[in-house]
């Protein structure tokens, strides 16, 4: 059975253009990766926990931001390596250089037998919708094609 994941896509507009938050996974793995690389803010979850609530919990271990009001449902996606993404949009304006990420242990160097601790996320940016497009892995440019179209319904 895949692994799930729930996460959320935050986003704000900035001179009437949306902007969406992602992280960079922290870690020696992913330290000289970009294009691709960059995540919405989500974590992995058990059968029977709340997808919102994982989404949110997973949103302020990642960021150190707790997610106040409603959010709004984008639905499942499959990564290429077959996890399903659960996601919700928020619109929040928060500031991207004050995360406080938690951490985690692994060998480092490989089979040196040396602990190292890694911030989950190493830092979190906003962008464009082009821009995250490139960014982001590429599965969860579903949900940023999800985001546009409620913006669009919503001048409609």
């Amino acid at each position: 059975m895949p692994s799930k994941s729930a996460g959320i896509v935050a986003f704000r507009t900035v001179r009437g253009e949306i902007e969406i938050l992602l992280v960079h996974p922290g870690g020696p793995f992913w330290r000289n990766k970009d294009a691709g690389a960059w995540s919405i803010p989500k974590g992995e979850y058990r059968p029977g926990e709340d997808t919102e609530a994982v989404a949110r919990r997973e949103f302020r271990e990642e960021l150190g931001i707790d997610v106040i009001g409603t959010l709004l449902p984008l639905g499942d996606i499959k990564q290429k390596g077959g996890k399903v993404v659960t996601a919700f949009a928020v619109e929040i304006d928060i500031d991207s250089g004050t995360i406080a990420s938690n951490s985690f242990e692994i060998e480092w160097p490989p089979r040196s037998g040396r602990k190292q601790t890694f911030p989950e996320v190493d830092r979190a940016e906003w962008f464009d919708l082009a821009t995250a497009r490139s960014k982001i892995n590429a599965a969860q440019c579903a949900f940023l094609d999800r985001l546009a179209a409620l913006g669009d319904a919503a001048k409609r």
